[in-house]
């Protein structure tokens, strides 16, 4: 259940009409109210009447800025609004059942705490089957403005208790997990691209996180980090120190292709992407990462053994890995194979599915909201997340399956990739972060449903080969929220 705090407002009845109107795109069906303040009277009553082609908002709009005309203080933005939305996987709840959940999160706010004769006018306006509106003045009846400090905060706590109660799908609390989640212009401006140029409607902050996560998991060092980054086709920037002109700091990238109106190139910088994506934290993965020389290390990148032999050798190393993140006796160590399993499933997709993604791309985003820990900086010192990383640089290298024996040794190592995510789930079950659980099982159902085979263009046939499926998913336009209506 999640909840969106809306930038201010100072017309309601400008609000209402929107709420109680068809929609931009005729989306809104049967709007209506479900609750409203405390001594508002039958709902009935206060219902929009219907005139030839709209609502007639007026009479609401009138009683909801009583409060404000009489104001000691009259505030300048004077409307506040919130959204409630409950997942997809949820059940149809009844409009009782979201009257309750208005007035839990309207007195969690503070704007209307419960048994408050003297607090705010609001109303909860329904036009869907899986979100409400919340609408409430913020002058209260006792012509003192109501104060709703912190209320995102408050209101996203609230959601929590209420999705514990109904039984609903658990989300992460605010601030959890490592993926910094593209914003709603962002998702319009990818889904209004052609779906050719990223292979699928993907924002490219979305594309760019994937392809600096794999460039990650291979480098060796930073040198080879931004070199293979420029390599890819990705544009970089550097940031360098104001003390000492020499010394980088940090770094941006963007992608050729997107840029603003004015033609100047889009960049994000790694903190951007996700929180262990940053140049300090790159860096301890890549000190910490093996207890060989670095010429040892870059030598080792050179071989190539044959594929098949990496995928058994894979396949072994992820079931070690099982096996030692279910025996962790620190939350350090667990966190550490943890994060390392992420760069080797990362890895694997990367190598088998490339830039356009698919269902095991996906299931790699899973894995990685289940595993990495934001809050602090895993060690990389655990002997067994350092064969694991290690194993996911050479899967990294050795690119699209060819041959039936190669996809035999694949599925070993789905099945070995697999079962690391259950045991990932139980351990986050066991320290009861729910949302984690929720996303290591999703990622270990989709990582079993993936059945790997050798790419088209290595079948011999006197026929051109055949082009690989594109992974193409609809991304619906995203409401932007605060726009005026």
């Amino acid at each position: 259940m999640i909840p969106a705090v809306h930038p201010r407002g100072s017309n309601v009845g400008g609000l209402l009409r929107y709420l109680f109107g068809p929609g931009k795109r005729e989306e809104h069906a049967h709007p209506h109210l479900v609750a409203a303040w405390l001594d508002a009277g039958n709902l009935a009553d206060l219902e929009p009447a219907t005139t030839t082609s709209r609502r007639d908002v007026r009479r609401l709009a009138q009683l909801l800025e009583q409060p404000v005309r009489i104001a000691y203080r009259r505030p300048a933005k004077t409307v506040w609004h919130c959204s409630i939305r409950t997942h997809p996987t949820d059940r149809l709840l009844s409009n009782s059942q979201w009257a309750h959940i208005a007035g839990e999160v309207m007195a969690a706010v503070g704007l209307a705490p419960h048994g408050d004769h003297r607090a705010v006018r609001w109303v909860a306006v329904r036009h869907a089957d899986d979100h409400i509106h919340l609408v409430a003045t913020v002058v209260r009846q006792d012509r003192r403005t109501a104060s709703a400090w912190n209320d995102y905060r408050n209101a996203q706590r609230a959601c929590r208790e209420l999705e514990e109660r109904y039984g609903l799908y658990r989300i992460a609390p605010p601030g959890a997990g490592t993926r910094s989640w593209p914003t709603p212009r962002e998702l319009n401006k990818a889904a209004r691209r052609s779906p050719q140029q990223y292979g699928r409607a993907v924002a490219p902050r979305e594309l760019l996180r994937r392809q600096v996560r794999t460039v990650a998991t291979v480098a060796v060092d930073e040198p080879d980090f931004f070199a293979r980054l420029r390599g890819a086709g990705i544009l970089v920037r550097l940031r360098y120190s104001n003390r000492d002109p020499g010394q980088v700091t940090g770094y941006a990238v963007g992608l050729p292709e997107h840029t603003t109106a004015a033609g100047q190139t889009v960049w994000y910088g790694g903190g951007r992407l996700a929180a262990d994506l940053t140049l300090p934290r790159l860096r301890a993965g890549w000190t910490s990462g093996g207890d060989q020389p670095h010429p040892a290390r870059t030598a080792a990148q050179a071989y190539r053994p044959p594929p098949v032999a990496v995928y058994q050798r894979a396949a072994q190393v992820a079931r070690d890995a099982a096996h030692h993140l279910a025996a962790a006796t620190t939350a350090a160590a667990a966190a550490a194979i943890a994060d390392a399993a992420a760069d080797l499933l990362a890895a694997t997709a990367s190598a088998w599915e490339g830039r356009r993604g698919g269902p095991l791309t996906d299931a790699a985003e899973a894995f990685d909201r289940a595993a990495r820990e934001p809050r602090r900086t895993v060690s990389g010192r655990v002997a067994q997340a350092t064969r694991t990383r290690a194993m996911a640089r050479l899967v990294a290298l050795m690119g699209a399956l060819t041959g039936d024996d190669e996809r035999m040794a694949a599925i070993q190592l789905i099945n070995a990739l697999a079962g690391l995510a259950d045991n990932l789930a139980d351990i986050r079950e066991s320290r009861q972060r729910l949302h984690q659980a929720h996303a290591a099982r999703t990622a270990a159902a989709q990582i079993r449903a993936y059945l790997p085979r050798p790419s088209d263009s290595a079948k011999p046939s006197g026929k051109p080969a055949a082009r690989p499926p594109r992974w193409q998913t609809k991304t619906a336009l995203v409401r932007l929220p605060g726009r005026k209506r």
